[in-house]
């Protein structure tokens, strides 16, 4: 059953799309590019300002040194923060650099992968990433110029992806410049969350401010549909 990822730049958004139904709250600078790393003082406000059961995420950036990368997440992690996002670019989404990452973060079961979609990254690489210890994968766009991730992957390879993130025990996201239309078809794939920003500002800009009827909306489109499943 898919949830709903909200990122989100400070406490006040924090409140704000965890009070619309957001499932995950995900710490993030739009204005640092796909992956940019919030300050740790604000990840921590973040953190502080929601209810203890909340569900968080924060990202640690894309540095391609896997040292400095590595180092970003471990200081994340000890913000309080339930999971952190470690971008995967065309350097390091490979084998032994996964390898590194793992050895380097010691396989503690809050680090999710996110690689790339409009970077053509193995998708096979979830075999790897299980085995240095990650807790899931996302995949995710690394433009954010208006092109989604249905728009460079077909349904059929998204859900051989989502398939082989479970079949390791991996959990899945999927984002990309999503709009609310695309809940359905993709939440029909099988990912533990969607994953939301730009859809969700008002006038779709990732770096304006969220929309709270945006985020109402695509709450309750999932909610409608996991309790379909429920019911079936």
């Amino acid at each position: 059953m898919s949830r709903l990822l909200v990122s989100v730049v400070d406490s006040a958004e924090a409140r704000l799309a965890h009070s619309q139904g957001a499932d995950f709250i995900d710490a993030k600078d739009p204005e640092a590019g796909a992956l940019g790393a919030l300050p740790l003082e604000t990840i921590r406000a973040i953190c502080a300002c929601l209810p203890a059961d909340a569900v968080t995420s924060a990202v640690a950036g894309d540095d391609e040194d896997i040292g400095q990368l590595a180092d970003s997440a471990l200081a994340i992690a000890a913000t309080g923060v339930s999971f952190i996002k470690l971008g995967l670019g065309r350097a390091t989404a490979c084998p032994p650099a996964v390898a590194e990452l793992g050895r380097l973060l010691g396989g503690r079961g809050r680090f999710i992968a996110v690689l790339f979609a409009d970077e053509d990254p193995p998708l096979s690489l979830t075999a790897s990433l299980h085995e240095a210890g990650f807790a899931g994968v996302m995949l995710d766009t690394r433009q954010k110029k208006g092109i989604r991730l249905p728009d460079l992957l077909t349904a059929d390879q998204i859900a051989s992806f989502v398939a082989g993130c479970h079949r390791l025990g991996l959990m899945c996201g999927l984002a990309g410049s999503l709009r609310v239309e695309d809940v359905e078809p993709l939440a029909a794939l099988g990912p533990d969350y969607l994953g939301f920003r730009g859809g969700l500002c008002l006038a779709g800009d990732r770096r304006g401010q969220l929309d709270p009827l945006a985020i109402g909306r695509a709450a309750s489109r999932l909610q409608a549909i996991r309790h379909g499943e429920q019911a079936a």
